[in-house]
């Protein structure tokens, strides 16, 4: 039988209040905290946490904290992906970020969703990885909902809510998100 973390790594139905999950949520924001309250010249301690909170790409990911996650260990990051003021993260499936990637402040990426359910959402939740591609600009405040794949050299307006898959190449915003035009040379 699958531990509730392979199940929700899986994206099917488990439990948040398993023990392993709680405690890996508490280690998480026992790191995030320990950046958030640090100094700017903390550098090599900010690394240090950076790397230890990350799945992949705490190297050479640039953070403006404040910084929230769910894990943390659930997120993959390509090279010198920029993470702006108050960024969210909810982990719960895998969140991959492909190199240059850039997000404004405030910018909210979620995996985790909820069955419409209200009985089983008062014990159960699930998730749905996101894909962000290389090169990509995400403006200030948007949110990228569960499932979503955004491709490289894209950008999502400020304040664009991403319901739905975004093609390469394309500037995209609204709520809902939608592709306004082609980016040309």
């Amino acid at each position: 039988m699958p531990s509730e973390k392979e199940k929700m790594l899986a994206g099917e139905l488990y439990d948040p209040f398993d023990s392993e999950l709680i405690q890996a949520r508490e280690r998480a924001r026992d790191l995030f905290q320990t950046l958030n309250l640090s100094r700017e010249s903390e550098q090599a301690s900010r690394r240090r946490i950076l790397i230890d909170l990350f799945g992949k790409g705490g190297e050479s990911v640039w953070m403006q904290p404040p910084f929230f996650c769910d894990y943390g260990s659930n997120i993959q990051l390509g090279e010198r992906v920029y993470f702006n003021f108050n960024c969210v993260v909810l982990d719960v499936c895998l969140v991959k970020i492909g190199d240059y990637t850039l997000f404004g402040p405030a910018v909210q990426i979620y995996t985790a969703a909820h069955p419409l359910n209200a009985e089983l959402r008062r014990k159960q939740e699930f998730g749905k990885p996101i894909e962000i591609g290389s090169n990509v600009w995400v403006g200030g405040g948007a949110i990228i909902c569960p499932g979503v794949k955004i491709g490289s050299k894209t950008v999502i307006g400020a304040g664009s809510v991403v319901t739905k898959d975004i093609p390469d190449g394309v500037v995209a915003a609204g709520n809902p998100c939608r592709v306004m035009r082609e980016i040309t040379e």
